[in-house]
């Protein structure tokens, strides 16, 4: 018997107990994931019922009663101090304020979007947003594209125009979606790992709330305001868009703490297939061939998109094993 294994088996039982530790957080992982992007696949639901207030009287909403609630989820996690090195260190808060400003450009449209009909061309924006990725990587980051990622670039543009001769126009809808929310991932990415995803919220929303607050006042004052003068159903559905926008994006963050970046990738997926799902059979909108032409060819195009992207992992996979041999050779 070898040095390294011992009678005694111990070893075994160690490896055996990580290997089953490390599924056990994949599995969890993978639940969270679903959870988020399940949740965010519904939302189109959650606006049809908060009715008849408008986009812009949602997102105010829903800026200032997250706020509240990510008040108390800071409370509750110690994140206080964290929180007030962001405002302090200017690398943090400025991408922040800009951060802030996509999602809420971001925000505004897909509710927009959903609440007047457009709920199919909504779920586009995130189908597309893979490839916006692909082109800030290209025009900001200036990398070099694999053939696969340009063959995906390229049929997404081929979409874009079977879908503009479709609707008669630009579908801005879908593209306003895809560009803020792939320029708001970017920005975020250059936070890093600094702020956990409760704090880096607050700071939005902080950042948010007084436009939102006199957004709210203003729709109080002019009489267009629903919250208060629909009943008390409304109004507590209302105060529970607080919650509904941060509970996502917590899910997410302990979704992606115990993820490989290629599992995330595919469930992103998840999101915009739910919208398509509720805006066909729930919200009943319609497609015309020339739209499921379109369709079709923008999941022709991330399909190439993830076949690159799972290859492109098999290969830094096979890169670092070969790595560590080497190492142990040497």
């Amino acid at each position: 018997m070898s040095p390294e294994a011992p009678a005694t088996g111990v070893p075994a039982v160690k490896t055996a107990g990580a290997a089953k530790a490390a599924r056990s957080e994949t599995t969890t992982g993978i639940l969270y994931g679903i959870g988020a992007y399940g949740l965010w696949g519904l939302l189109p639901l959650y606006f049809i019922l908060l009715q008849p207030a408008g986009a812009v009287e949602i997102v105010a909403n829903r800026v200032v009663w997250s706020l509240l609630f990510c008040a108390v989820l800071i409370t509750v996690t110690r994140s206080w101090a964290q929180l007030a090195r962001a405002f302090k260190d200017r690398t943090i808060f400025l991408p922040l304020v800009v951060a802030a400003l996509l999602i809420a450009v971001n925000w505004l449209t897909y509710t927009y979007g959903v609440t007047n009909g457009h709920a199919v061309e909504a779920s586009l924006g995130y189908f597309i947003n893979p490839l916006v990725s692909v082109l800030l990587g290209v025009f900001v980051l200036k990398e070099t594209l694999r053939p696969l990622q340009w063959a995906a670039v390229g049929t997404g543009f081929a979409a874009v125009g079977v879908l503009t001769f479709s609707y008669g126009k630009l579908p801005w809808i879908a593209l306003v979606l895809a560009f803020s929310f792939g320029l708001y991932g970017f920005v975020k990415k250059r936070v890093g790992p600094r702020l956990n995803a409760v704090t880096s919220l607050t700071v939005e929303t902080v950042v948010l709330a007084p436009f939102a607050a006199a957004t709210m006042l203003a729709l109080g004052v002019s009489g267009s305001a629903t919250l208060a003068s629909n009943g008390a159903g409304h109004f507590w559905l209302l105060l529970a868009s607080g919650v509904v926008t941060a509970v996502p994006l917590v899910f997410f963050g302990a979704s992606a703490s115990r993820l490989p970046l290629t599992t995330i990738g595919m469930l992103q997926y998840f999101a915009p297939l739910l919208q398509f799902v509720v805006a066909l059979a729930v919200l009943h909108e319609t497609m015309t061939t020339e739209r499921w032409i379109g369709f079709g060819i923008v999941w022709f195009a991330l399909a190439l998109l993830t076949a690159d992207m799972f290859r492109n992992t098999r290969k830094n996979a096979a890169f670092r094993r070969q790595a560590r041999i080497k190492l142990a050779q040497d």
